[in-house]
């Protein structure tokens, strides 16, 4: 029984090498020869051996090759390995500059050579400090990982062993052991912990190594923590002892900047990790999506007026708005305009019949931005008025009834320093009274213009008389085309003192004036030469279209008499039953 049993097993034994010799015939070797020796050799992502005599056995074909050592840039290259042959990879690993300084704490390793050593995270590039035969012995040679007082995942892969983590807590001056697979053995003093304070990332001579880990720090700000929709703000941040940064969740440079333009309020998380440990910062933008916004009509009232087609009266307003924070902005009827500005509206009435017009016109404003932000505003534009029938009037009428009064100015007004004055109320009415005639004049005669003459009296030289004239011939014309008469339909010549009036024309104008009794003729001949005066310092009107001219009467019975005569004092007034009498103080007259 029992030769038959040997027999079977030898048979499957050779059965088992005829079936493995193809498969072995079909591997090669690799021979990585690196400086530092001590590095850790990961073949198309997984651990395999440090590189210190040992050779990795991988099948013919590509393999992505990748060393690391604490202390030194990460290499990877692509290797193609040959069956049944031996290939060579040499690699000097370029070192990073510079020491690092404590506090410090030691962790010793027992119980995972050839295996891959790494502290809070799996990535070798970023978390391998070394592998477990550089760390395991605390006595004699020293193999030991110094780090920074912490807590720390301590992970062994690779080399043979089955994956392995742990939480590892290392006190400042303390040296903790691990046997791996198990978890933390002891805690005891480490005083070469309390002498060292900045030492090189890596050392390793005959059978000793060092790796001293440096502590990640960090720095992370936004410099606008609060902006406006479609505004920006720049976050910046850097890092020092991280082998992997990340800025929400994705992959950026160890220390850099980022312009960005959020749509709500968002927060932001740098994290910089390495096997020194992790920084973590937040930095929280505020993004104001509310819109200030203005709209408003101005005049908010205006007057309408049309008669047959023709509109004398229009609508004229200004419409004005302001949408700040906004990128989309509407006025309704208006349509799309800019942020802010403003409109001239010409208005005009949704009614078209004759009768009176009293409407309300709304405009209403939207403005929007990206970041969900909103606002209306509106404003209302009252328009009051009327629409009359058409008047069909006849031109040769309406130059029968139409008819002037000469304007009659105090002495020595207006004057070069108030050229507006002057124009005392009894006179205003008459420049009211042209403005009107005048108006409906044009309606059937759109050629016709008014030619102003104005007058002074005798005194004062000629060229002081000129300009006199031509003042009240200039303040007359600014009071028509205030009232609305255009200003090229008014033409103005200054006399002077030529022209003037003669004791008779004036005796003749009072003869003829219906509203002065025997007695008021009297008064005026007896104080002639005032009166005289008063009549020349006028300004008569006359129309091109029929070289109609305006009546000479002056205002014996206004309230401003005296006024006009170069009195102080107004002159009292007859009973009502009568006109008001013509008087004048016999004093000196003045120019």
């Amino acid at each position: 029984m029992r030769i038959r049993q040997l027999n079977f097993l030898l048979s499957a034994a050779v059965l088992l090498l005829i079936g493995v010799q193809p498969v072995l015939a079909q591997r090669g070797k690799l021979l990585v020869r690196v400086h530092p020796r001590e590095a850790y050799i990961y073949a198309d992502g997984k651990p395999v051996v440090e590189a210190r005599g040992h050779f990795v056995n991988l099948d013919a074909g590509e393999h992505k090759i990748a060393v690391y050592n604490y202390g030194y840039k990460p290499e990877s290259h692509t290797v193609t390995i040959f069956a049944k042959k031996l290939t060579i990879l040499d690699v000097t690993m370029e070192a990073v500059p510079g020491t690092v300084a404590g506090p410090w704490g030691c962790i010793t390793l027992e119980g995972a050579l050839r295996a891959a050593v790494l502290l809070n995270g799996r990535e070798p590039e970023a978390f391998l400090v070394g592998h477990g035969d550089e760390f395991n012995n605390a006595w004699g040679w020293k193999q030991e990982l110094i780090v920074p007082p912490g807590k720390y995942d301590l992970t062994v892969e690779g080399g043979g062993h089955d994956t392995w983590t742990s939480s590892v807590d290392v006190p400042a001056n303390q040296r903790v052991v691990v046997d791996a697979f198990k978890g933390v053995r002891k805690t005891v003093p480490w005083t070469a912990g309390e002498k060292a304070s900045s030492l090189p990332r890596f050392t390793a001579g005959q059978a000793s190594a060092t790796a001293a880990i440096q502590k990640v720090t960090g720095q992370f700000a936004a410099s606008t923590p609060q902006i406006n929709c479609g505004d920006s703000s720049n976050l910046t941040w850097s890092s020092e002892g991280a082998g992997k940064t990340e800025l929400n969740g994705s992959p950026v440079a160890a220390s850099g900047n980022q312009s960005v333009q959020p749509k709500q309020t968002t927060a932001y998380k740098f994290t910089a990790a390495g096997p020194g440990g992790v920084y973590t910062s937040d930095a929280t933008v505020n993004v104001n999506t509310a819109i200030p916004a203005s709209l408003s009509v101005s005049p908010g009232e205006v007057r309408y007026h049309k008669k047959g087609d023709t509109v004398d009266q229009p609508i004229s307003a200004t419409l004005t708005w302001s949408a700040t924070n906004a990128d989309n902005v509407s006025v309704d009827p208006l349509g799309t305009v800019g942020t802010s500005g403003n409109r001239s509206l010409q208005v005009t009435p949704s009614k078209n019949s004759v009768g009176p017009v009293d409407e309300t016109v709304t405009y209403t404003l939207r403005a929007a931005n990206a970041c969900g932000g909103s606002e209306t505003r509106t404003a209302a534009l009252h328009i009051t008025g009327s629409i009359d029938p058409e008047v069909t009037v006849n031109a040769a009428a309406l130059e029968t009834k139409l008819s002037f009064n000469s304007v009659y100015f105090p002495t020595n007004l207006p004057t070069a320093a108030d050229p507006q004055g002057g124009v005392v109320p009894s006179q205003q009415k008459r420049v009211d009274e042209i403005v009107a005639a005048f108006k409906d004049y044009l309606t059937v005669r759109p050629d016709a213009n008014l030619i102003l003459e104005a007058h002074a009296d005798h005194r004062g030289s000629v060229e002081f008389n000129k300009a006199l004239s031509q003042r009240r011939a200039d303040r007359v014309k600014s009071d028509l085309v205030e009232h609305g008469i255009p200003a090229d339909k008014i033409v103005t010549n200054a006399y002077g003192k030529e022209k003037n009036l003669t004791d008779k024309e004036v005796k003749d104008l009072a003869e003829s004036d219906p509203n002065l009794t025997p007695e008021d003729r009297k008064r005026v001949e007896s104080n002639m030469l005032a009166f005289r005066m008063a009549n020349n310092r006028r300004v008569d009107v006359h129309l091109s279209t029929t070289g109609q001219a305006s009546q000479r009467s002056f205002p014996y019975n206004s309230d401003d008499l005296n006024v006009l005569l170069g009195e102080q004092k107004p002159v009292a007034k007859k009973a009502a039953t009568k006109p008001t009498p013509v008087g004048v103080k016999k004093t000196a007259v003045k120019k």
